[in-house]
């Protein structure tokens, strides 16, 4: 049995698109950095085609030969070097505000994360499939013990990805992912409420013990306190009150941007706001960069095509009768939902923003390689499913 024809198409779609967007709202991006104009299209292209042969190779192979050993490559293989990132010399390791998260490799940087996110998925899959059941009516407190070396494992993966890489964005995503696919994987929906409770707790106390997140926070809220706080009495409403102690320009600039390329946008390369006002609108903005050039028509057309994407991917989660594909191919689809989302509200201003790329459809490799492995393993996997 063949592959998922329409889920190669689909994903291949979004990185067409990616390359396009990568040329149209670099002109300022590359004036800043004093590169070639064409030096962002030519790196996402080489990114882009790379993923694709990855996709298609993956789609090739035995599921039952090559996912495990996939799998555990990419989960312990990216573990180990995101533990030894902190110790590299600087030679070897990018550092941005003081988070080692990139490796070089040949002129390129590599994010370690985004094939860990895949292999942490894989690997939860394997155990749940092997561990867990359907929870049959039993306590909390049991559902507690089977569930604790997951959490030991997930609260090591969050030490490391939020504290030594300061990135909570993907702690985010990744928590949001492990959340679900336990419910997916027989847990009682109590269970699942507390655990819920139990991250959101531990997100708190990320966000109030860094003064970076304080402040992103307050941004996030200076420019939507009038909206929320209109529907609060005005003593409630002024004890929640903030001053805008931090311009929130970013959000501002980003909805200025979709807000202006209206219905059918301004036309491509004709952006405005990608010239100086958007920083790393190539990347974490390629949505608000998107609306304004392509409008409401352009972002529909993509979110269909994603939507479309994600569908397939749960299809084959619904068709096939092994466990571990089943939860793998859910957990895939779940972690490129959550990814898109917490971007898309992050630049429409619902909430605040995390650093989440939008998956195969904004600059980076690191994020499109990672990604291109999850669909080319739930390819693989397809093989085992009755698909049409």
């Amino acid at each position: 049995m063949g592959a998922d024809k329409k889920l190669f198409t689909l994903t291949s779609l979004l990185i067409g698109i990616s390359i396009v967007l990568s040329y149209s709202l670099t002109e300022y991006t590359v004036l800043l950095f004093d590169v070639n104009e064409f030096h962002f299209v030519i790196r996402q292209t080489i990114f882009g085609l790379l993923s694709i042969i990855i996709i298609f190779t993956l789609s090739q192979l035995n599921p039952d030969k090559w996912l495990k050993p996939i799998g555990f490559t990419l989960f312990f293989g990216s573990l180990l070097l995101m533990i030894a990132m902190p110790f590299l010399p600087e030679s070897v390791v990018s550092a941005v505000g003081g988070a080692k998260r990139w490796i070089k490799i040949a002129g390129f940087s590599l994010a370690p994360v985004e094939f860990f996110k895949v292999g942490f998925i894989y690997f939860l899959a394997w155990s749940f499939s092997r561990k867990l059941g359907h929870h049959d009516g039993m306590g909390l407190s049991s559902e507690f013990k089977r569930f604790l070396p997951y959490a030991i494992i997930f609260l090591g993966a969050m030490f490391i990805i939020a504290f030594l890489q300061k990135d909570l964005g993907q702690v985010v995503v990744l928590g949001a992912t492990l959340l679900f696919m336990l419910i997916f994987a027989g847990s009682s929906f109590r269970f699942f409420l507390t655990i819920l409770a139990g991250i959101f707790i531990a997100i708190l106390v990320f966000i109030f013990t860094a003064q970076h997140r304080i402040l992103r926070i307050k941004s996030w809220w200076a420019l939507a306190q009038n909206s929320v706080l209109a529907l609060l009495p005005d003593s409630i409403a002024d004890k929640l009150r903030v001053p805008v102690e931090v311009e929130p320009y970013q959000i501002g600039h980003s909805l200025n941007a979709i807000h202006n390329g209206g219905i059918f946008g301004v036309g491509l390369a004709n952006g405005t706001f990608k010239l100086g006002f958007l920083s790393e609108v190539h990347t974490d903005f390629v949505l608000a960069g998107l609306a304004e050039e392509f409008g409401f028509i352009g972002v529909f057309i993509v979110v269909f095509i994603f939507m479309w994407m994600i569908q397939r991917i749960f299809k084959i989660a619904n068709r096939t009768k092994d466990t571990s594909i089943y939860l793998f191919s859910i957990g895939i689809g779940l972690i490129l939902s959550f990814s898109f989302l917490v971007n898309a509200y992050g630049i429409s201003g619902i909430t605040p923003i995390k650093g989440i790329s939008v998956p195969f459809l904004s600059y980076g490799g690191s994020a499109m390689l990672g990604a291109a492995f999850g669909v080319g393993m739930v390819l693989m996997a397809s093989k085992k499913a009755k698909m049409n």
